[in-house]
C-alpha cells in the first residue's frame, strides 16, 4: 500500500547556543533550551525549539530491567519530548518521546543519537548500558550520548501495550504449531484477538498504531535533533535501527552529518525473503555452535546435530518441564536457543541450558527466554513484544497470500532445520493481517541523494541478518561497507579494536575507512 506524502516547506534556522533557563524550578531539574538548530518544518516550530527538563532517571525506569540500566546510575540524566501524535496535525494530540543522556567529558561536536534495534528494545536503556564501553573512546569526549525510547516503547507515552504480565505468560505456553485447518483458524483468531487488544490497551486506540511505525519514529528523531541543538545528525543504529537511520537519510538528507548502520535489514528482500535468509543465518550460527559445543566434555549433542537436538527439545511440545512454579514450553527452549545464538558469550548458558534439559530441568532455558521478552524476576514485562508488532504491522505489506505463506513455510523448515518442530508446514495469517491500522511504511529500495557517505557495518556470521544484507544496503545507499569476520549480531563499541576505532574516527573526523576493511577478533 502506498501512501502519499506531503512535502513540508522547511525554514532553515541557524544552530543555536545552548541556554539554562528557568521554567518552573524544581529540584534536581535543569532546564535547557539549545535549539531549534537546523531545519525546522513549517508548522514544527515548537517542538524543535521546545525546553527540556533533565533529571535523575530513576522515575523514567519502567521494568525490572530498565531499573537495572540506569535507575540508580548518577552519569546519566533524562528527560521527555513532546511531539506530535500524528504528525499531519501538530495542532493535535500529543505524545511524549523519553530521552537518556551521557554528557560529552571534552570539547563537544554534538550529540550521538542511538537505537539498539527490535524494533520495540529499549534505546534508553540500550544506551545506559554502553557507557562503561563508551567511556573507553574518545567519542565519550566529543559527543553526548543519547538514547531515546521510541514512541509508544518503554518510558515512552504512552505505551503500546497489548497483553497483561499473565496473559503474556500464558500466550509463551500456547504453542500454536498445529497446522491442521482446525488449528490453523484456532491460530488466525488469537491473532485477530491480539490485534482488537492492542487498540483496546493502548491509549488514543487505532490512532495511535497508526502512528507507530519508522515513517513517524524518524520524524521523532529528526525533533530531538534540534532540540538537543544539533544541526546536523550523529547516529548508531543497531538491527532495525539500521532501517530508522536509512529512512531518516531518505526523509531528512540535509541533515545527516554521520550514520553507523550495524547489522543491517536488507532493502532488497521482502519479508518473506528476509525471513527465510533469516532462518538460514541461525542454522549457520547454530552450526558454528556444535563445532564450538563438540569441544566440550559435556556436549549433549551427537550424531546429527539437528536431529539430536530436536530429540531433546520436542518432547516439550507434549510436556513441558516444571520450573518452580512456572513451565518451560518447547516455544521457550527454542526462543532460548534463539537468544543464546546472537552472541557467541551466551553459548555457555545454552550448553548448560540443554543439558539441564537432558536431565529434566528447565531453568536456565527459561532464563534466556526471560530475557529475549525482558521478563524481569517479578514476572513484569517491557513492551518489547507488543511494540515489535505494533511497528511490524504498519512497516511491511500485509501478507495474505495463504500459498506464499506455505510456500515460504516450507522454504525456513529447510533452511533451518534445527527448529524444525516436525508438524507440516502451515499459513496461518498473522497479527497483522487484522491489524487496525494501515500501513504507513515507504516502498522501493531506499533512496538517499545528497547524503554523505554513510558507514555500514556486516558481520561474516551474524544469525540475525545475515552478511549480504550489509552488502546490499551499503550499495543502496552508495556507502563504505566494513566487514567484520566473527559469529555474533552487531559489533561496534562492543570490544572489538578494530571496528572500534574505524566507527570512532569516522563519527569524530568522518574519515571512512578504506575500501574492502576486514577486520576479525
Amino acid at each position: 500500500m502506498v501512501r502519499l506524502l506531503s512535502v513540508l516547506l522547511v525554514i532553515p534556522l541557524l544552530a543555536s547556543c545552548t541556554s539554562i533557563v528557568g521554567g518552573d524550578a524544581k529540584p534536581g531539574v535543569t532546564f535547557e533550551k539549545p535549539g531549534p538548530a537546523g531545519t525546522v518544518p513549517a508548522g514544527l516550530e515548537k517542538f524543535y525549539g521546545q525546553q527540556l527538563a533533565w533529571q535523575d532517571c530513576a522515575p523514567f525506569a519502567t521494568t525490572g530491567s530498565s531499573r537495572q540500566a540506569y535507575g540508580t546510575k548518577r552519569d546519566v540524566e533524562c528527560t521527555r519530548l513532546e511531539v506530535p501524535l500524528d504528525y499531519a496535525k501538530p495542532e493535535g494530540d500529543t505524545i511524549t518521546i523519553g530521552v537518556l543522556r551521557y554528557r560529552a567529558t571534552g570539547q563537544k561536536i554534538g550529540s550521538l543519537l542511538t537505537n539498539p534495534g527490535g524494533p520495540g528494545a529499549s534505546g534508553m536503556a540500550s544506551a545506559a548500558g554502553m557507557v562503561s564501553d563508551y567511556r573507553k573512546t574518545d567519542l565519550a569526549k566529543r559527543f553526548d550520548l543519547i538514547g531515546f525510547d521510541p514512541r509508544g516503547i518503554g518510558a515512552s507515552e504512552p505505551a503500546v501495550r497489548c497483553l497483561s504480565n499473565s496473559e503474556r505468560d500464558a500466550e509463551r505456553l500456547d504453542l500454536d504449531i498445529d497446522t491442521s485447518p482446525a488449528g490453523i483458524a484456532q491460530t488466525e483468531q488469537e491473532n485477530r484477538a491480539y490485534a482488537e487488544k492492542c487498540a483496546a490497551g493502548t491509549k488514543f486506540g487505532a490512532s495511535m498504531l497508526a502512528n507507530m511505525g519508522t515513517r513517524d519514529v524518524v520524524k521523532d528523531m529528526d525533533v530531538l535533533r534540534s532540540a538537543l541543538g544539533d544541526a546536523k545528525l550523529s547516529y548508531v543504529g543497531y538491527s532495525y535501527g539500521t532501517r530508522i537511520g536509512t529512512e531518516y537519510a531518505e526523509t531528512f538528507p540535509q541533515n545527516v552529518r554521520a550514520l553507523i548502520l550495524d547489522g543491517a535489514v536488507d532493502p532488497t528482500q521482502d519479508q518473506l525473503q528476509s525471513l527465510v535468509a533469516q532462518g538460514a543465518g541461525f542454522q549457520k550460527a547454530f552450526d558454528e555452535f556444535i563445532k564450538w559445543c563438540r569441544e566440550k566434555d559435556d556436549c549433549p549433542l551427537s550424531g546429527d546435530a539437528n536431529t539430536s537436538f530436536r530429540q531433546l527439545t520436542t518432547p516439550l511440545i507434549a510436556k513441558p518441564v516444571d520450573v518452580g512454579n512456572r513451565k518451560l514450553s518447547y516455544n521457550d527452549a527454542m526462543t532460548a536457543a534463539i537468544q543464546a545464538l546472537y552472541s557467541e558469550q551466551l553459548w555457555p548458558l545454552l550448553l548448560q541450558g540443554l543439558n539441564e534439559l537432558k536431565n529434566g530441568k528447565g531453568a536456565m532455558l527459561l532464563r534466556l527466554a526471560d530475557a529475549y521478552y525482558d521478563r524481569d524476576d517479578q514476572g513484569g514485562y517491557s513492551t518489547i513484544t507488543d511494540a515489535f508488532s505494533a511497528v511490524h504491522c504498519v512497516d511491511d505489506p500485509r501478507l495474505t497470500d495463504r500459498n506464499a505463506l506455505l510456500e515460504t513455510a516450507r522454504q525456513y523448515k529447510a533452511a533451518a532445520p534445527f527448529l524444525d518442530d516436525g508438524n507440516p508446514p502451515g499459513a496461518a495469517l498473522d497479527a497483522c493481517a487484522f491489524w487496525p491500522a494501515p500501513v504507513s511504511a515507504r516502498t522501493g529500495p531506499p533512496k538517499a541523494d545528497g547524503i554523505p557517505p554513510l558507514l555500514v557495518i556486516s558481520t561474516t556470521g551474524d544469525p540475525a541478518t545475515p552478511y549480504e544484507a550489509g552488502v546490499n544496503l551499503a550499495k543502496a545507499l552508495n556507502s563504505r561497507l566494513l566487514t567484520f569476520e566473527g559469529v555474533q549480531h552487531t559489533v561496534f563499541l562492543q570490544g572489538q579494536p578494530c571496528v572500534d576505532a574505524a566507527g570512532v574516527k569516522y563519527l569524530i573526523d568522518q574519515t571512512l575507512p578504506a575500501d574492502g576493511t576486514r577486520c576479525a577478533p
